[in-house]
């Protein structure tokens, strides 16, 4: 009985510690990083302060936790579905467009949690910014190795710059954030278009992308 009633205390604290974070990356991707003050986020997540000071005692470790949450929030919502599609160049499209998926479905009230905290900590040296850095070379870098893939299987052209694909195509991802608050959904609609292009200029077999 007592190994249940602990089980159940474990339990109930890792669902509050999640809550929590979620409500983070929520408020973070409007207000950023350093937006997230202790108070303001246990209201938002419904739970006492000394419930709150049971999971994060600072609040860069808090920080640091909302961007690990994001980046496997980022996995689930985007890598994992792309990857539904088959490895090759049609991957690399696919990656892309669940990424705009994601953004056109407003998941996240700000749009882009790791937008943000790009733009808030580029220049502020420390663990947040390395984190927030690591972040974004870890998507480069399945971005990159996506397309490498494609290589591979003969569906992207030998001389492709694989690591230069991939940075047109976050940039692209990166742009119609900021042009879809302004102009609205038609960023989504040109970014797609744009990487669908770039793409079929590369493809050795048109044939495995949509038209237009």
């Amino acid at each position: 009985m007592k190994d249940s009633k602990e089980d159940g205390r474990l339990e109930r604290g890792r669902r509050s510690r999640e809550a929590i974070l979620e409500k983070a990356v929520s408020l973070a991707s409007v207000d950023g990083l350093d937006g997230l003050t202790l108070g303001r986020l246990a209201t938002a997540a419904g739970v006492s302060k000394s419930g709150f000071f049971a999971h994060w005692r600072d609040k860069e470790q808090l920080q640091l936790d909302a961007i690990d949450w994001a980046a496997r929030q980022w996995i689930d919502e985007i890598v994992k579905p792309a990857h539904q599609t088959p490895p090759g160049v049609r991957r690399v499209l696919a990656l892309h467009e669940a990424r705009l998926r994601f953004y056109e479905a407003k998941v996240l009230p700000g749009g882009c949690f790791f937008f943000v905290a790009q733009v808030e900590f580029d220049d502020r040296p420390g663990p947040v910014r390395e984190r927030v850095a690591k972040a974004l070379a870890d998507w480069l870098g399945l971005v990159e190795r996506v397309v490498r893939e494609a290589m591979d299987l003969g569906e992207l052209a030998d001389d492709t710059d694989a690591a230069q694909l991939a940075y047109e195509i976050d940039a692209l991802g990166e742009a119609s954030i900021t042009h879809a608050g302004l102009l609205g959904d038609i960023a989504y609609d040109r970014a797609r278009r744009a990487v669908l292009h770039r793409l079929r200029a590369l493809t050795t077999d048109p044939a495995l992308l949509p038209e237009d």
